[in-house]
Formats: structure tokens, sequence, C-alpha cells
């Protein structure tokens, strides 16, 4: 990948203005040093008003065909579109010469995510996927502890993201169509099997049960993973919409001792609800003591077991940075096309499993 000038300010083209490109690419970017947001598509007037109340300077345009003729005035696409334009938006955008930035899924199946990456690679052009969920709280503070050592040998990995949504909420997210690539397999799914290979490794083995569970509904909405890592560590991974009582984020049992955490990392909320990252009167990513995850063998951390473990800051705004870092530097990006393909492979097998009802064995590359 080329590096860019040090002097130089990356103008962004931000397609998409609903939940991503809104509540979390749009202030990322903004927040960057060295990244500028120049431009924003989106048809809709609403939203329109929104992004104008929020960036006055920004530019305003209603599809992204108006950004392929200006393509000289930009160095860096995101886009926050529906999943069923990732992989369109992000070829044209290659091909005209830009840079791109891909809200996760990065595609509907790993051999086009493949395709994608290998378009990049012969242009010479930055291809990430935002894996925001890399730079939870409770995430890095679990790296952490691995790192350390604290727990021993890892035997079991268990990881939610469950939500209690018992009524349907429509929208393409929600839709039956395999175009669009909804669901929460792809959706939650994509962040836990992510934070599953990045930090336990590949995987040789799946299991799924995926299920549509609420009346109306046309897509998964109460799914469940079980992966066998080459390692050796196990990782079941729930994603739900209609969980009444809420799990643990994390439980990981070691051979020396487990970690659970509650609860989610503050950003997402502070983020919707209007705060920005580099305000002075914000502490960033911060939790209060109580929701801190336990650390300890015997006993159950909600009857007083082990002891609090301090979670760290969670961090989503260095994912931006460590973009803005590879395009100065030509390092690599923070989530590479490739690691987001091996993501999609689990997630594929993971469809198969639950269709043909049977573990799907996954090739990992010598």
């Amino acid at each position: 990948m080329d590096a860019m000038d040090d002097s130089s300010t990356v103008r962004v083209g931000l397609i998409g203005y609903g939940l991503a490109g809104s509540v979390f690419h749009a202030p990322l970017i903004a927040a960057t040093e060295g990244l500028v947001l120049d431009t924003i598509v989106t048809s809709s007037p609403e939203r329109q008003r929104q992004a104008r109340a929020e960036f006055p300077d920004v530019r305003l345009v209603d599809s992204a065909d108006e950004l392929w003729g200006r393509a000289d005035e930009l160095d860096l696409i995101v886009i926050a579109s529906p999943n069923r334009t990732h992989v369109p938006l992000a070829r044209t955008a290659l091909e005209a010469g830009l840079p791109v930035v891909v809200d996760k899924p990065l595609a509907a199946t790993a051999a086009e995510a493949e395709a994608l990456a290998a378009l990049a690679e012969a242009r010479g052009l930055l291809l990430s996927v935002f894996q925001n969920r890399r730079w939870d709280n409770d995430f890095l503070t679990l790296r952490k502890l691995l790192a350390e050592g604290a727990l021993g040998d890892v035997q079991r990995f268990e990881s939610r993201f469950e939500r209690w949504r018992p009524q349907l909420k429509g929208g393409w997210r929600e839709s039956g169509d395999p175009a669009e690539v909804g669901g929460l397999l792809y959706d939650l799914g994509s962040h836990l099997v992510d934070q599953a290979l990045t930090l336990f490794g590949p995987v040789d083995s799946v299991y799924a049960e995926v299920d549509v569970r609420r009346p109306g509904a046309q897509t998964d909405d109460d799914t469940f993973i079980a992966l066998t890592h080459t390692s050796g560590v196990r990782s079941h991974l729930w994603m739900s919409a209609i969980t009444a009582q809420l799990g643990p984020r994390f439980r990981v049992l070691g051979s020396g001792s487990g970690y659970v955490k509650y609860g989610l990392d503050p950003q997402e909320a502070a983020l919707r609800e209007g705060l920005r990252p580099g305000d002075p009167s914000v502490e960033w990513g911060t939790e209060p003591e109580s929701e801190w995850g336990r650390l300890g063998a015997g006993e159950s951390p909600l009857t007083g077991g082990g002891v609090p473990v301090p979670t760290l800051h969670g961090d989503y705004p260095a994912y931006y940075a460590a973009v803005a870092a590879a395009l100065r530097d030509g390092t690599p990006p923070p989530v590479t096309a490739a690691e987001a393909a091996a993501t999609l492979h689990v997630l594929e097998a993971a469809r198969l499993s639950a269709a043909e009802r049977r573990t799907v064995r996954i090739e990992v590359p010598a």
C-alpha cells in the first residue's frame, strides 16, 4: 500500500448516514487527527438535515455516483450503507483509485471478500473493515489478562451479545431477502467471531443453531455458534434479540482462573447520546467500578467470588487513528480484508451447519 505525504490531510467521503454512519463513523472520523469529513452521501432529507446540524461544513450529496466524479478531491471512502451495497461500492471506489473502509460485514461471502482484497492489493490501496468491537473496554481488558497469563491455559471462551427486543423493528436488517445479508448471524456474529479469531486464532470446526423466534420475523434472531480452534480452545458465542435475562458478556475459563464480565462497553451509548471523543468534559470509554469484571476460581462472581479487575478504557477512536497512520506511513490497516474473509468463512460454515444440522469442518491453511 502506498503511503501518503506526511503533511496530507485525508479527505473522507462517507457513504450512508443511518445508524452506522451517524452514530459511529462520522463522529469518529471527525475526532481523528489528520482526517477531515469532506462529504456525506445520503438521499434522505431528514438525514441530510441531521448531518448538516452535526457537521455544518460538510458537503452533502444524494448518491455515491457524485463521489466518483470527484475522486481526485478525496483520499478515503467509508462505506456505512446497507450490507447489500458493500461489495459494489467498495469495488467501484477501489477501481477509482481510492482507499476504502467498509462497515462489517465486508461482504456476504468469503469469496467476495477475497476478491475485493485481491483488487485492493493489485492497486496498492488500503482496504479495511470496521470491527470496532476489538476496541471495547472488556475485550481490551481480556487481551491484557491473556497476555499476562492471568487465566493459565484458556480452555473455553464464552461471549454474548444478547438483547431483549421481542417486537420487530423492521428495516433491511430484519429482511428475509438473502441479498440484504440481514439477521444476527452476519450482524452481531461478525463481531463475536472476529473477536474469537483475534484472541484464539483459526478454527477447524463449526457447529451452529440458527433460529427465527419472533412472530413475523423473516431472518435469524436467536443464534448460537460453537467453534473449535486449532489451538484447542473452544468458543461458545451467543447472539439474540429475545433474551429475557441477559448472561455475562464474557465468561473465560482457564486452567488457573476464570474471568467473568457483565454489561456492555459504554462507548456506543455515549455516541448515541451525542457525546464525542476528544471532548475535554468527557472521560471517554470509562465505566464505574461496579461494572468491573472479576477474576478468580471456585466461586461465582455473583456471590463475591474472585477479585475485581479494573476495566481498561474503551477506545473506538483508535481504529481511525490506525487508519490514518496506515495511509500516512504505509503500515498495515487495523483490520485487514483477509481477517474479514476469515470471519466470513466461519459465518458461512455456521449457516451451513444450522441448515444441515451437523458440524462443519473448515480447512485451515498450513
